[in-house]
């Protein structure tokens, strides 16, 4: 899977992309194209952003150099997702679904936001992390990358993904490693039992109340016991 990512900071991804989404990069199941809106600008002041018609504060990304910057991926098709406060907000199931996607194109949004002619030009998706805002779209996209990437097949085994939070519509189950006793707290006894049957039932009922208690918005409707 590619990820096209359409900025004015491209230097905030080359440091960000570590752990398992590089593994991804290096075995070739993912890449990642950062292109530099600045590249595009209207002049040779490097100016990509003007005042808003109508006044107010800020500064808003002129659609020009966006727009040339997204034609320069040439066959590059599927997609555009902008990373926006207004969007709809980003969760598992939309990770899932824009996974199965040969290529991505993630539009980095910064001061007041961009020229909407852009927006309704090529723009597919509009998507928040949430209800707050943020400086520029750069954190956002490279969480979209990560959250997406890992769920591209052979990044990550297909076990690994089976149990964790939201794969069931649930919050994980509570984990443990050694020492067997840290702090005077101890391992509970069924992950020691060997018996796989209990384990998993252990599991379950930790999943239902880890979500009960922490997000019981996730078990709205669901009918689960």
């Amino acid at each position: 899977m590619t990820f096209h990512v359409l900025t004015l900071f491209p230097e905030v991804f080359e440091a960000g992309i570590h752990s398992v989404i590089k593994r991804g990069i290096q075995d070739g199941k993912i890449a990642i194209n950062v292109v530099n809106i600045r590249d595009f600008a209207i002049n040779c002041r490097g100016q990509t952003d003007g005042y808003p018609y109508g006044g107010g504060a800020g500064m808003i990304m002129m659609a020009r150099p966006i727009y040339d910057a997204y034609k320069s991926l040439g066959a590059a098709s599927g997609r555009v997702v902008y990373l926006s406060p207004q969007g709809r907000v980003f969760d598992q199931t939309t990770a899932a679904e824009l996974s199965a996607e040969g290529e991505l194109v993630l539009l980095c949004g910064h001061y007041e936001g961009v020229d909407q002619r852009i927006i309704d030009e090529i723009v597919t998706d509009e998507i928040s992390l949430g209800n707050f805002v943020l400086t520029g779209g750069e954190i956002a996209a490279m969480a979209v990358i990560d959250a997406v990437g890992r769920l591209v097949p052979g990044v990550i085994k297909p076990d690994s993904l089976m149990d964790e939070s939201f794969s069931a519509g649930l919050l994980e189950y509570p984990q443990f490693t050694r020492p067997r006793t840290f702090m005077g707290r101890d391992v509970p006894e069924v992950l020691l039992s060997g018996h796989h049957g209990e384990v998993e039932k252990w599991r379950r009922e930790k999943a239902l109340e880890a979500t009960r208690s922490k997000r019981p918005d996730l078990l709205e409707g669901k009918g689960h016991g």
